[in-house]
Formats: C-alpha cells, sequence, structure tokens
C-alpha cells in the first residue's frame, strides 16, 4: 500500500512539474510573440490619431465601435459582434473660459473645463465670490451661513505619501464627484474643482461628477493645479475679489451604442467564459491614448498573441470593448445582464483599465481558494519583472462580474505617471510607449492563457 501511495505521490508531482514547466515555456513563447509582433501599438495609432476622442453618443465613438470590430477579426477571432447598449449623450459645447477678478483690479485667466456631465451656466456666465475648501468635512462645517450665494472652490490635492496614485486618487476624487451636489446642498451657485493630476500642471483634468437630485445642479468646472496653486495663494492673501466662467455643456437624450465582443471558443470547456478587455469610450479633451486606448488594443492583442503562436484554449476567451465607462458605466451594465439572462458560466475577467505602463502586476479580488491558485503562478512571472498579486479591485466594467460567480483581475501598471494624463488634453498617442505597452499585452496575454489552460 505505502509503495502505490509513493508512486501515486510521485506522479502527480511529476505532472505538476510538467506543468509548471509546459506553461513556462508556452509564457516565453508569449512574450516572445508580442515583444517581437505586436499590433497594439499600431491599432492604437487608429483610434487615437485615424478616430480621436471617443465620448459616449459621438460619432467618434462609433467609428471606434466598427474600427475595434475590424481589428478583433484581424486578429483572428472565430466570431466578433456587437452588443447594443443606451448610453448618455452628453456634450461640451463651446470652449469655457474664466477669469479672477483681483482687488486691485487686474484679471488673471484659468485654465478650466466643464466636469463631465455637468450643466451649463446661464448665457451671461457665473459670477461671484469664491470660498476655498480644503475637506469635505470643512464644507459641512461652514454650512449655508457661509456657502450660499459662493462659488465654491475644492481645494483638495492628491495626497503626494501615497506610493499607489489610484489610493490618492480614491480619496481626493470625492471632491470631483459629490462635491458640486454637496455644495449646493448649501446654497452654493457653482464649483470649482482642483484637477485629479499628481503633479503641477497647467492642464485642466476633466472627469464625471454625480449630481444628487435632492439638490440643485450647478455649474462645475475643473482648474489646472497649477492655477489652483495659485488661486490657493490669492486667497490666502485676500487679494481676490470674486470669479468669473462660462460653459455651455448639456445632456441629449440617450443614444444607442455598442460594446464590441469578440470570442475564441474553448475546445474542452467552451462553457466556461473568460472575460478581458478595456473601454472603448474617452473623454472629448484628447485621444484617450492611456486611458482607455491602451487596455483595448492589449486586450486585442491577447487573441492576436493566442492566436499566433498556435494554442487552442480549454475555455472560452471573450474579448470585450466596453462602451461607457467614463460617464455612466451601461457597456458593463448591459454585459452583465446579457450573462444573467443567458446564465452564462463566467470564472474570470480582467480588465486594463490603469494606462499602458510597465506592468507591475495583478489586483486581484476573488475567494481565497482561487486567489490561492492564482498565486501559485506568481513565479512565472516573476523572470518578466511582474511580482504583484496583491490587493483587492479589477476594474469598473467587469467588477459586477462577480454577481455571476467570476474572480476578477485588473490589470496594475506602475501608476506614477497615469495621472499626469487622466482626462486631460494631453492623453495623446505620443504619451505611450510602445515597449510599456507591449509588456502590459504580454502579461495580460500570459494570465489569460494560464486561466484558459488550467482553469481557477
Amino acid at each position: 500500500m505505502r509503495f502505490i501511495y509513493l508512486i501515486l505521490f510521485l506522479f502527480v508531482f511529476n505532472w505538476g512539474n510538467a506543468q509548471i514547466l509546459n506553461d513556462s515555456i508556452a509564457i516565453k513563447n508569449i512574450f516572445n510573440e508580442v515583444m517581437a509582433h505586436s499590433t497594439a501599438h499600431d491599432n492604437l495609432y487608429v483610434l487615437c490619431k485615424r478616430i480621436g476622442a471617443r465620448l459616449s453618443g459621438s460619432l467618434n465613438a462609433e467609428k471606434a465601435v466598427l474600427a475595434t470590430a475590424k481589428m478583433l477579426k484581424a486578429a483572428g477571432a472565430d466570431t466578433v459582434y456587437l452588443q447594443s447598449c443606451e448610453v448618455p449623450h452628453w456634450v461640451r459645447g463651446e470652449k469655457e473660459t474664466g477669469f479672477v477678478l483681483l482687488n486691485n483690479g487686474k484679471k488673471q485667466d484659468l485654465n478650466l473645463c466643464a466636469l463631465g456631465n455637468a450643466v451649463a451656466t446661464e448665457a451671461k456666465g457665473v459670477k461671484g465670490k469664491v470660498i476655498e475648501i480644503t475637506s469635505m468635512h470643512q464644507l459641512d462645517s461652514l454650512g449655508e451661513k457661509v456657502i450660499k450665494g459662493k462659488i465654491v472652490f475644492f481645494n483638495i490635492p492628491m495626497n503626494p505619501t501615497y506610493l499607489n496614485t489610484f489610493k490618492a486618487y480614491g480619496e481626493s476624487g470625492v471632491a470631483r464627484w459629490d462635491g458640486p451636489s454637496n455644495a449646493a446642498k448649501y446654497g452654493a451657485i457653482a464649483a470649482i474643482v482642483r484637477s485629479l493630476a499628481s503633479n503641477a500642471d497647467n492642464y485642466p483634468h476633466t472627469g464625471v461628477l454625480g449630481y444628487n437630485d435632492s439638490f440643485p445642479k450647478i455649474p462645475a468646472v475643473a482648474i489646472s493645479t497649477n492655477d489652483a496653486n495659485w488661486l490657493n495663494n490669492m486667497i490666502q492673501q485676500q487679494g481676490v475679489k470674486e470669479i468669473w466662467f462660462k460653459t455651455s455643456s448639456k445632456m441629449l437624450p440617450d443614444v444607442t451604442s455598442h460594446n464590441v465582443i469578440a470570442e475564441i471558443r474553448g475546445t474542452l470547456h467552451p462553457e466556461e467564459i473568460i472575460t478581458v478587455g478595456g473601454h472603448l469610450d474617452s473623454w472629448d479633451l484628447a485621444e484617450g491614448a492611456q486611458d482607455d486606448g491602451a487596455g483595448c488594443v492589449q486586450s486585442i492583442e491577447v487573441l492576436r498573441a493566442l492566436q499566433a503562436i498556435g494554442y487552442h484554449p480549454k475555455r472560452t476567451i471573450r474579448v470585450v470593448m466596453f462602451m461607457n465607462e467614463e460617464n455612466g458605466g451601461r457597456g458593463g451594465e448591459a454585459y452583465l445582464n446579457q450573462a444573467k439572462r443567458l446564465n452564462e458560466k463566467h470564472i474570470f475577467a480582467l480588465e486594463s483599465d490603469e494606462g499602458g505602463f510597465t506592468p507591475r502586476g495583478f489586483n486581484c479580488s476573488m475567494n481565497q481558494e482561487k486567489k490561492e491558485k492564482l498565486l501559485k503562478w506568481k513565479s512565472l512571472f516573476y523572470p518578466y519583472g511582474i511580482d504583484r498579486f496583491e490587493g483587492n479591485g479589477s476594474g469598473s466594467d467587469i467588477e459586477q462580474l462577480s454577481e455571476v460567480g467570476a474572480a476578477l483581475c485588473g490589470l496594475s501598471p506602475d501608476s506614477q505617471r497615469y495621472f499626469d494624463y487622466h482626462h486631460a488634453a494631453n492623453d495623446i498617442f505620443e504619451n505611450v510607449s510602445k515597449r510599456e505597452l507591449d509588456l502590459g499585452a504580454f502579461a495580460m496575454t500570459a494570465l489569460i492563457y494560464l486561466v484558459a489552460e488550467n482553469g481557477l
């Protein structure tokens, strides 16, 4: 009996080692294929330079739908199809203008832009005295007595002591999302928000706000970090008389748009679905290169690279270009609703929405049993400088797939430069490194291969 147990142990041990060796060889082949033949950078050029900004509801967004469907077919998908979803149609209108009137009579122009989904000012603009707020608690403590009739300036910088800039973004972002409605609750006539940027620059960074229907909807703009620092100094010196700005944005009726979905059907467990994707829409100020053209073309590269090395996945791999992540999340909702309606079996989902920078690892949201299995693959990524499998989080388009049983991961690139470009006019093709972009595509492809081959 002991001899039988020993034989079984050696068989399992050797089979496990053989599988690790096979996976290691496959991952090296994936690395060589992606780094030598990737089409991600070329596809990103098309999205950025031939199409450009792709805000939901726009003509460019629909051009991007057709373009990425074509890319996925060229990458070798078994099938490519469109999934409809109703999306918001917000338009910025004329370029925003604004200035600070100083007590000495001089005017200083502001680098500003309307926040996404914001209402416009009146045709003559909005003018008023300014109250600077450095925390949401301070806003509540001042209350209506101080706030009413004023323009509230939310000056809440991203915390520079956080190594992970996404943590700082999440903490300071409450001013952009909740600030305007919270200010309106106390009678504010407008809101100005310090841009969510890690470094000082002259670019206003837009992004969506969330109006609370219980309070008036007031105009809201972001100003650059350099302007925010200057305005803070002027306020501290009691040199500001009033602020004026004008916006002309408006919300039009919802329009029909689409997610783009492509599949490689699994050979052994085709009913088990693995999703990988990024969001196709972008803000209207730039080309959406880092956010999230990079994630889209990396996901397309996953499919192309696996086909190129001749891999036939045991489980179905589905690549999704999600629509409307930026100002509504309707694409992610449509994808989840279809999964529920068809009673699909989703086992894993991976999203890239943190830029095309050097990959450091993956954020993982799953139960402990699945996480322990995933961590056994960690050593396979060490030779490529990818060693962080930690934390929670994945991506806003896929996070709800946990409702249908999917384990979730988000590609985690180095985050130090992301908020230099996020939601700003400099998020352009030229600011994406081909090599870094391809490294991220490789990391995603390797992880998708491992789940497709071994399950999770």
